[in-house]
């Protein structure tokens, strides 16, 4: 069993930055492929950013260039460094594996865009 804990949203202006950060229990974090996800409202949750074990990285188009996933396998940590924001990327963002098992969406954390 895996818990995770999402931190770090808050409210941003345009073109700001944030770090997300998601803490993970269980012992076996670091064989895991994991991922970042955010659901807007009124939209189905997406895939923003994904990690392999071996810290391979993928991103959805639209945050290419401006987000950037990492893991710290010793502190069980995964991190979304997120810059130039735009109000398109206000959502609650999640992590989980990737691909997510249902039992292990945590309550996420809220990112606000806007002036």
């Amino acid at each position: 069993q895996v818990q995770l804990v999402e931190s770090g949203g808050g409210l941003v202006q345009p073109g700001g930055s944030l770090r997300l950060s998601c803490a993970a229990s269980g012992s076996n974090f670091r064989i895991y492929h994991m991922g970042w996800y955010r659901q807007a409202p009124g939209k189905q949750r997406e895939l923003v950013a994904q990690i392999t074990s071996g810290g391979i990285t993928n991103y959805v188009d639209s945050v290419k260039g401006r987000f950037t996933i990492s893991r710290d396998n010793v502190k069980n940590m995964i991190y979304l460094q997120m810059n130039s924001l735009k109000p398109g990327d206000t959502a609650v963002y999640y992590c989980n594996k990737w691909p997510p098992t249902p039992a292990y969406w945590g309550q996420g954390t809220q990112v606000t865009v806007s002036s």
